[in-house]
């Protein structure tokens, strides 16, 4: 009994997973514990050898993967990597997939694309769900991501026991509407990591004692989820990667394109979307997404390094 035709449940439903990075390792993890079989397929094979131990099988390719498989999860890096696993033509996902299989991309990709896949699994009697996150990697450990799902609700509903797995699904609207979500998600995100970021170096410069500020202000209207993972993480220097910068660059051109398609002027997101392209120009894309106190520090010749020292002592 395939997803797209009755319950789903460990017992009926065969799951495939393309991607198991920083994100897609733990959301991973989370199926195999519900008991669900899961065939993954990843470009380092060494990379899913912890998963591999823990029940998962491994196919060589996309196209293995969807051949064993009644749903095919992909979280991958760029849209060209979606475009890659799921629609080539000779080892992509759909041209293994049975009619009635279900195609999951969460990765945060181009609208248009999503809705191409879309038209693509439907001319082969099959469905696909666009159906990105944001939480970074704490979600994707703590199972509480916020997916938004585009495309066919009642698709969405079904597949609901195995998103609940994973975090809480929203659904957004018909194919690409899921995208637009997450697109908007990271417009919001961008520009309040600015005000993070300015908020400690103007704090800094008037003398603040950093740790006491953030603590003031995280029960105020300046509180926030941003705040409360990402500014300790500032003080302290962890700039590990929960989301990597150069996705962050990504997805925040994408925006920006989708922008110039709807006419829409957006000067928060353009001065965030030049300030990431800056670290990354830095050779710094492998950070994570607060390491954006780097590029303030730089512009305004000044280093928060003393307050990290009293963090670490804190």
């Amino acid at each position: 009994m395939t997803a797209a035709a009755g319950q789903v449940s460990p017992s009926t439903t065969r799951l495939g997973w393309i991607g198991t990075g920083v994100m897609g390792r733990s959301m991973c993890g989370h199926l195999i514990k519900a008991g669900y079989t899961l065939t993954i397929f990843t470009r380092t094979a060494s990379k899913a050898q912890g998963l591999i131990d823990a029940g998962a099988h491994w196919a060589p390719s996309p196209i293995a993967v969807a051949a064993q498989s009644d749903v095919v999860f992909s979280i991958v890096g760029y849209p060209s990597d979606v475009r890659h696993v799921l629609l080539h033509p000779s080892s992509g996902a759909l041209a293994g997939l049975n009619p009635g299989g279900v195609l999951v991309d969460m990765t945060t990709s181009e609208p248009s694309l999503a809705s191409e896949i879309s038209a693509a699994a439907a001319s082969k009697s099959c469905s696909s769900i666009d159906a990105p996150v944001s939480g970074g990697d704490r979600g994707a450990k703590n199972a509480t991501l916020s997916i938004f799902a585009g495309g066919d609700e009642p698709t969405v509903r079904r597949l609901t026991p195995i998103f609940s797995l994973l975090g809480k699904v929203n659904y957004m609207g018909g194919p690409g509407k899921g995208q637009f979500a997450k697109l908007a998600n990271q417009i919001t995100i961008a520009s309040t990591m600015v005000g993070l970021v300015e908020g400690l170096i103007y704090a800094h410069k008037a003398g603040l004692d950093l740790s006491l500020y953030l603590d003031a202000i995280s029960t105020g209207a300046a509180g926030s989820k941003l705040l409360d993972v990402h500014g300790s993480k500032i003080l302290k220097r962890d700039f590990e990667a929960g989301f990597f910068v150069s996705h962050f660059v990504k997805d925040l051109g994408i925006c920006l394109k989708e922008c110039q398609n709807m006419g829409l002027a957006l000067p928060g997101l353009a001065l965030a979307q030049q300030l990431y392209l800056s670290l990354k120009a830095h050779g710094e894309g492998d950070l994570g997404t607060q390491a954006l106190i780097l590029a303030l520090e730089r512009l305004n010749n000044v280093s928060l390094e003393s307050a990290a020292s009293s963090a670490g002592q804190a």
